[in-house]
């Protein structure tokens, strides 16, 4: 057998390379692969370089991380349920070995998670949640004093993954934790909804809309209304307003045929009325109560009186009655110049000719006589005014 010196050089190892081993089991010398022998050490002479802590906190918790001589920590966090918050405060700066991995993992939901420096200059990438069975890794890097994300396990709502592995509608619609509705994802931009409910709007755009339900689907109705909207006759309008006046039909045309009609004291621009005006019953044509007054002449039967209506009594002053005629003057602002005036002689003994001998816008005059008769008294003459025109 040549010695050492003797041998090729061999200028590049590979694991298959053959090494010669005595074994004491066998009684001889034997020989393994390079590969085998670097296994055989991996194996028998590493040291471990993973810590595990399991703890089984509660809500509120606040665990410190063991500080590692050269070993990683692994966190693990069994918690009986979901928890609203938790601290996990790193181990003090000065004492962590660079690279340095910690890894967080835990069983149950952590919805909020803070993670203490303790004397690091900062966190990138760390996480704020943890979601149940996930886990997040980071690593020390001591020139910069700072820790760092390495990994992190996607967090998931619930439902999130089987939307991920089948996106359908359903899929989505269990995932999602604020959806309104049911039913199948809507992407047109014309789409048909079936009996959608759509709330209170605070705008929108109806160009060609069928089978809104009046009754039950409009909101701020008065009472009968939507029964009017709905069937528009004039009972069903007299149902709906509030501060009408009669009842019976609609009218439209311009010369409607109004039976029995109470206009009240209406005002217009003009009044044609043709054939015959009459009064059925006892009522007769003419003033109605409020219309007239009375007035009494004083000093002489000669003195002018005033009385401001279309209708009235004026009593005459107290004297002896005269065949020779005497006028005075009636102010009455309702009467126009182009007005008739109508007299007769209410009361009295002596019988008199009554005449109006001119009108006036605002008066008229009146000239009386007897037919003989001398008797001092204080007749009472009646007028009336009807409007009329020139034109």
């Amino acid at each position: 057998m040549p010695t050492i010196n003797q041998l090729p050089v061999l200028s590049t190892i590979s694991s298959g390379d053959q090494l010669p081993v005595y074994s004491p089991n066998n009684g001889d010398a034997r020989r393994t692969s390079i590969g085998s022998l670097l296994t055989f050490f991996q194996q028998s002479f590493a040291s471990p370089t993973l810590a595990v802590n399991l703890y089984v906190p509660g809500s509120g918790f606040n665990i410190t991380v063991p500080t590692p001589v050269s070993n990683d920590q692994w966190m693990l966090l069994q918690p009986a349920g979901t928890l609203a918050t938790g601290t996990i405060t790193l181990p003090l700066n000065t004492g962590v070995p660079d690279g340095t991995t910690v890894l967080i993992t835990t069983t149950q939901e952590i919805t909020s998670l803070t993670i203490a420096l303790n004397g690091a200059s900062a966190i990138y990438g760390g996480v704020s949640f943890l979601g149940a069975g996930t886990a997040t890794s980071i690593r020390f890097y001591q020139p910069t004093n700072s820790w760092y994300q390495i990994n992190a396990d996607a967090v998931y709502g619930a439902n999130v993954q089987a939307f991920l592995a089948v996106p359908s509608s359903a899929n989505l619609r269990a995932a999602m934790t604020d959806e309104t509705g049911t039913g199948l994802l809507v992407f047109n931009t014309s789409p048909t909804l079936v009996t959608p409910i759509l709330g209170i709007p605070t705008s929108g755009t109806l160009t060609n809309c069928t089978g809104l339900p009046i009754a039950t689907g409009v909101s701020g109705l008065a009472a009968n209304v939507a029964t009017f909207l709905a069937t528009p006759t004039s009972a069903n309008l007299l149902a709906a307003v509030t501060d009408e006046t009669g009842t019976g039909a609609l009218v439209f045309t311009n010369s409607p045929t109004l039976i029995t009609p109470n206009i009240g004291a209406a005002t217009g621009t003009s009044l044609t009325a043709t054939g015959v005006i009459a009064s059925t019953g006892t009522a007769g044509i003419g003033y109605a109560t409020g219309a007239g007054g009375t007035v009494t002449q004083g000093t002489s039967r000669t003195t002018g009186v005033t009385l401001n209506k279309t209708s009235g009594a004026i009593t005459l002053f107290s004297a002896a009655g005269s065949a020779t005629a005497a006028t005075f003057t009636v102010t009455n602002s309702t009467v126009a110049a182009t007005d008739v005036i109508i007299l007769n002689q209410k009361s009295g003994t002596d019988l008199y000719d009554l005449m109006v001998t001119a009108v006036a816008a605002g008066s008229f005059n009146i000239t009386f006589r007897t037919t003989g008769g001398t008797t001092t008294e204080t007749p009472v003459f009646n007028f009336a005014v009807i409007k009329g025109v020139a034109a």
